[in-house]
């Protein structure tokens, strides 16, 4: 395939990497004109404890692209997809479509700007990082989904599971693909909870005091996804049914415990929430994933106090006001009704 993918970073520079590889037509585009020196200069570096390798592939910034595509696949941040979407669209062949790659139901947002049949969803969970210029951190793997939004099945579509399987032999083809990103909107949202905090993923998720407010968070958004008429999707020890008001007792803290050795089989120990905020000291996709279901559940007449106290917490660390710990943790427990140690 002849690819171009606007935004190398974690996401984007992974799967770049791989299909590159594999011998696949790849171009990259990223903002960051320091990355896109070290790897025309150096090539694209993937370290970690799956694979450790080179490639060489040419890299622009986004005001130096020039020619079009027939795929042009998106994995900025969230809260970049409105810029990213403008600047790529005059790079899409006219019979070409944009696939996001990131975090978040920005699929919203694509169909906008170039329209439903230009878009395509994905649903990636594999864990990596940007460590430097021209160095990817491949950290753990994770479910990979492509699927067409109006849940048709089109040669397109496999042909794209077809070669991002160079990256990963399990990649399928969903006829639900809003299902799997709405499903990681709730898991997203107690990712969230656990960067409040300086503990790893595993270590969060699994505190036993702290389990009833990960199940409230996924309650709520997915109260928001079935006010939408969506089906959640299981993923990685992920079970959307497990988090409902009629799931059998017990059952959301073993999707929980599954969560939990998900987790601690990667390298990647913190999330890229938690990375943005005690590294990269930088603004998260917090209103782009979470906030746009806050949004949409006010608009569907369902309420989620705790989702957008989480949103409020994460700014709040962002402007400095706020220091990552298990006290904000506990100042996001105070929405609920009761204290951590009742909910026992």
């Amino acid at each position: 395939m002849r690819l171009l993918i606007w935004g190398a970073g974690a996401i984007g520079g992974t799967l770049g990497a791989y299909l590159a590889r594999a011998g696949h037509d790849v171009t990259l585009v990223d903002a960051a004109a320091e990355h896109v020196d070290a790897i025309n200069r150096n090539g694209l570096r993937v370290t970690g404890p799956i694979d450790t390798f080179g490639v060489h592939l040419p890299a622009f910034t986004p005001q130096r692209v020039t020619g079009s595509w027939p795929t042009i696949v998106l994995a900025t941040k969230a809260h970049h997809t409105a810029i990213a979407v403008h600047a790529l669209t005059p790079h899409l062949s006219s019979d070409g479509y944009v696939v996001s790659a990131q975090n978040g139901l920005n699929e919203l947002e694509l169909a906008e700007v170039v329209g439903a049949p230009r878009t395509m969803g994905a649903f990636v969970n594999f864990g990596a990082d940007y460590l430097e210029p021209g160095v990817i951190h491949y950290g753990g793997r994770g479910a990979v989904v492509v699927g067409e939004i109006d849940g048709s099945c089109t040669s397109r579509v496999t042909a794209l599971r077809s070669a991002w399987s160079a990256f990963d032999a399990g990649a399928i083809v969903t006829s639900n693909i809003w299902g799997y990103l709405w499903s990681k909107e709730a898991y997203g949202a107690m990712l969230f909870a656990t960067a409040l905090t300086s503990e790893s993923i595993a270590d969060a998720l699994a505190m036993a005091v702290y389990r009833p407010l990960y199940i409230t968070l996924a309650r709520e958004v997915l109260a928001v996804a079935a006010a939408r008429g969506i089906n959640p999707e299981p993923f990685d020890g992920f079970d959307p049914a497990a988090y409902l008001t009629t799931a059998s007792a017990g059952a959301a803290e073993q999707s929980l415990d599954a969560l939990v050795a998900h987790n601690r089989r990667s390298a990647k120990s913190h999330s890229g929430i938690w990375r943005d905020l005690a590294v990269r000291k930088r603004p998260t996709e917090v209103d782009a994933q979470l906030g746009i279901v806050v949004a949409l559940g006010r608009d569907a007449g369902i309420a989620t106090p705790l989702t957008a106290r989480l949103v409020d917490l994460i700014h709040e660390i962002e402007r400095g006001t706020r220091i990552q710990s298990l006290d904000a943790l506990d100042a996001l427990a105070a929405t609920s009704t009761r204290a951590p140690g009742a909910w026992m």
